[in-house]
């Protein structure tokens, strides 16, 4: 017998015996809050989603009223996702707009950004989407990286404060990406399977350098509502992200893509849950979404299983480790499923009361 066995051929397969329940839909309604259905993101700019109808039986039958598009884009692009979406299937759809970001080359970028998103609003767009590229690569003029927090964005965030849409903005990823790939790294694989998504060297801020200009944005506009995706783009660190909604009012997150960081801890997670229900909303992440992958969710959110997969179908693994689920209480599933984000993307109301 070979004791030489490749990691990337290791499967081990669980023996416990626990109680398992396979959750298909969602209690209570639902919204999700983070999703991409515009072509933008595709190779060959075709649509992510290719039939409409068959998506909306896929939210009918998970129990998902309506889906915010966070491709919205600006101009044209963002007239025919609305079009598409938006006006084709009132109540159905939420899409969100982004900035044009080669305006960074310009003189008073943040003020012609502010009016492009003014104009976004007119046209029917509820929110604001931010990329991770904010940080990370957008440069000025004089080729200087753009801080997170750069003075010259205030006109923008402060935009969207005075038309009371909310700013969904994701600015890291997980904190491994920005580690060394060595032995030491939880994401090794995935990294290298995607070299891309690694954010360590000179030509990066660090993550704790993020997360302090993340911070600073969020305190300088206290009348705008931000939802930081992902957890607040710390899912590792509960504590920061309780810490960022005690501080801060206008600070949101959602939940899409890291129940492999809430799952593996659900002591923390439940209480974070419980204490923060009126500021999480409930959101995905799939390309494009699929019943089998809001599955783990709701069993997630729902039940107590112990020590399950966390990914199925479009979102794929993004650790070796199994989940296990919070069991929340009616009252608590039905703000994180609905009502939270019901304030936040459909009412155009501000920051929290």
């Amino acid at each position: 017998m070979s004791i030489n066995l490749p990691l990337s051929d290791f499967a081990p397969r669980p023996k416990l015996v626990t109680e398992q329940h396979r959750v298909a839909r969602a209690k209570f309604r639902a919204i999700d809050a983070h999703n991409h259905l515009g072509r933008w993101l595709t190779p060959n700019q075709d649509w992510m989603i290719s039939d409409v109808p068959a998506l909306l039986r896929v939210l009918d039958a998970c129990n998902m009223q309506t889906i915010c598009n966070l491709d919205g884009m600006w101009g044209d692009e963002l007239e025919a996702n609305l079009d598409r979406y938006d006006r084709a299937y009132p109540e159905r759809f939420v899409t969100f707009a982004h900035s044009d970001w080669e305006l960074v080359k310009e003189p008073d970028f943040g003020a012609r950004m502010a009016r492009q998103l003014e104009d976004s609003v007119r046209r029917g767009a509820r929110g604001l989407k931010v990329w991770k590229t904010l940080g990370l690569r957008y440069r000025d003029a004089q080729d200087r990286l753009i801080a997170i927090d750069d003075e010259r964005l205030f006109d923008l965030w402060e935009s969207a404060g005075q038309q009371q849409i909310p700013v969904m903005i994701h600015v890291a990823d997980p904190v491994a990406f920005f580690d060394p790939l060595d032995r030491f790294n939880e994401r090794w694989e995935e990294l290298h399977g995607h070299p891309d998504w690694h954010f360590c060297g000179p030509e990066f801020p660090s993550f704790a350098t993020l997360m302090e200009q993340f911070e600073q944005l969020i305190a300088r506009h206290p009348q705008t509502t931000f939802i930081g995706a992902h957890v607040g783009c710390y899912a590792e660190n509960l504590g920061w992200v309780a810490n960022m909604l005690d501080t801060y009012p206008n600070f949101n997150v959602d939940i899409a893509a890291r129940l492999a960081e809430l799952g593996r801890q659900p002591f923390s997670a439940k209480r974070f849950f419980h204490r923060y229900a009126d500021r999480i909303v409930f959101g995905l992440d799939g390309f494009p979404p699929q019943p089998e992958d809001y599955a783990p969710y709701f069993r997630f959110l729902e039940t107590a299983d112990e020590y399950f997969p966390y990914a199925s179908g479009t979102t794929g693994g993004q650790g070796r480790w199994h989940i296990y689920g919070i069991d929340l209480p009616d009252e608590i599933l039905g703000k994180i499923y609905y009502q939270t984000a019901a304030r936040l993307l459909l009412s155009r109301r501000g920051v929290n009361e």
